[in-house]
């Protein structure tokens, strides 16, 4: 058994015990109901919203792209973009979706394998700070009753993370990533459009829900959540989320059931419009 399929067999088996774990601390037929009489236009909405920040994103992948002399138009890149989510998602022990992008464009242009898995890990990275930047920006506008930091000033915390955050990011793309230096400012200005883009979806997912109190709280452990699946556990990040949101119950007095409701048609739009790249063929011609 080689280590691809360990990893998978692995993932698989996190996956199903986080959802085992889900759906021990809901009640499921409550859950349901709410899913069954959420707001398709408020979801049609949402979903507008997601395919606009995957857009963004491309947009920022394309910027790293030409940073390393390819010249793909964004149309191509969008579509590129587009195959690797469904990649990423559906074949997730296969050669994933980053891996077949460098794999199409060092097969295509001959650029330097090294430099496209450093374009695309620092896409990654760039999204990643933007999550935890906004995440800390909610901090200030959310309660939480965490007994555990009790006299540590979690607000001076945060604020001094809003700070340190760009300013470490800066420091590892000059450091590491030297480039992609040029092109920092408008791809870090793209990673922030991508997750407001991201919880504008998030708040008309929850409007479906008929969920009017407490909107800020969910959105921020959502970005928590976000951060959570980002991690290589669990497939597509199922169950971990939801886990995120029902453990923050506890501590942000959120309704566990409509959580994890709001948690699964998120996974749902995201399903959607990952599988859409299943039919989307690109023609990686050069461009003079």
């Amino acid at each position: 058994m080689n280590k691809k399929t360990i990893k998978l067999l692995l993932k698989v088996l996190l996956t199903g015990v986080a959802v085992y774990l889900v759906f021990r601390k809901i009640d499921v037929q409550e859950t349901w109901q709410v899913i069954k009489r959420s707001n398709l236009l408020y979801l049609f909405l949402a979903s507008l919203f997601f395919v606009a920040s995957k857009a963004i994103s491309s947009f920022r992948l394309n910027c790293y792209f030409r940073d390393l002399g390819l010249k793909l138009s964004e149309l191509q890149n969008l579509k590129l973009y587009w195959i690797g989510m469904f990649y990423n998602l559906f074949l997730p022990g296969g050669i994933g979706g980053d891996g077949y992008k460098v794999y199409l464009l060092n097969k295509q242009f001959k650029t330097n394998v090294k430099q496209l898995l450093a374009a695309v890990l620092l896409d990654r990275v760039s999204g990643l700070v933007a999550l935890v930047w906004l995440m800390l920006g909610l901090w200030f506008w959310v309660e939480v009753e965490w007994i555990y930091l009790a006299g540590i000033n979690l607000n001076l915390l945060a604020g001094v993370g809003l700070f340190l955050v760009p300013v470490v990011f800066i420091i590892i793309v000059k450091w590491w990533f030297k480039s992609f230096k040029k092109s920092i400012l408008k791809t870090s200005i793209y990673s922030l459009m991508v997750q407001i883009a991201q919880l504008v979806c998030a708040y008309f997912i929850l409007l479906g829900l008929g969920i009017n109190a407490q909107v800020v709280s969910y959105q921020f452990v959502f970005l928590l959540s976000s951060i959570v699946a980002v991690l290589p556990l669990t497939i597509g990040g199922v169950g971990a989320r939801e886990l995120v949101f029902i453990f923050s119950h506890d501590y942000m007095n959120i309704d566990k059931n409509m959580a994890v409701a709001f948690s699964l048609l998120f996974f749902l739009i995201t399903a959607f419009v990952s599988l859409m790249g299943a039919f989307v063929k690109v023609d990686l011609e050069k461009k003079h």
